[in-house]
């Protein structure tokens, strides 16, 4: 409890959540879980805690949450570029309403400390490049099993795998603000928070791999997301996890 005492006022700052005026018990457990063990738990910093935890909560759509979490992410020192660009990162994998919603959140807290917006660009492509630089970030990150997925689409889905390269790694991957190894490794705990995604999650398993990421690493991200997203979901990333990076 004196830990998550400590991590919840470096979050949130001074005062206490209001439900320990109405559910203190509840409340108690929450905090001591989260900010008191799991916020300590694996090789992550607190920039990339928070990161984690907007997108999760954006594929939830908590949205009281993820305001105060867009706080938090100020208080430990994550800029308004890296905020925004982790939320809209999820756009590809929830859909643009749900995102919609979260930037909503974003602006608002933006608003109060004077953050004008909207924020520079962090655009990389244009109509004519952005397919041609998805599609070198998808390689880069899956491998020949890229050019082998285009090949062996059928001709009435080939549209998907042109949308995959040039909407999903052309327009979002390729943005500035975050590097590829944070992408990836936001994405894997976007599509664990999705649940019944499974096929993708052992993708992105991998994808992680490739750009640099080990397994300590990979579990601490999604025992992060654990209290926003519960144990079914948990343990499905985690067997994923296990299934692509055996234990010795």
């Amino acid at each position: 409890m004196e830990r998550s005492e400590r991590k919840y006022k470096q979050l949130f700052g001074e005062g206490l959540p209001a439900a320990y005026a109405t559910d203190p018990d509840f409340q108690e457990i929450l905090s001591r879980f989260i900010f008191g063990e799991v916020f300590y738990q694996g090789n992550l910093d607190d920039k990339q805690r928070e990161l984690i935890t907007l997108v999760v909560l954006t594929v939830n759509q908590t949205l009281p949450q993820l305001k105060a979490h867009v706080q938090a992410a100020l208080n430990v020192g994550l800029n308004p570029v890296e905020i925004k660009e982790a939320v809209y990162q999820c756009a590809p994998y929830i859909g643009f309403p749900k995102t919609l919603n979260a930037i909503n959140e974003l602006n608002e807290v933006f608003k109060v400390h004077n953050i004008a917006i909207p924020l520079e660009s962090q655009k990389q492509v244009n109509e004519e490049t952005r397919f041609d630089k998805g599609l070198a970030v998808q390689t880069e990150i899956f491998g020949d099993v890229i050019p082998k997925m285009r090949a062996s689409a059928p001709a009435n889905q080939k549209h998907i795998q042109y949308y995959l390269s040039s909407f999903c790694f052309g327009d979002f991957y390729t943005r500035g603000g975050l590097d590829l190894k944070t992408r990836e490794l936001l994405t894997l705990c976007i599509i664990s928070a999705l649940g019944g995604a499974e096929g993708q999650v052992r993708a992105h398993v991998q994808g992680n791999l490739n750009v640099g990421h080990d397994k300590e690493t990979l579990i601490a991200a999604i025992t992060h997301c654990l209290p926003y997203i519960g144990f079914p979901r948990t343990l499905n990333a985690l067997a994923c996890v296990n299934e692509i990076i055996p234990e010795n």
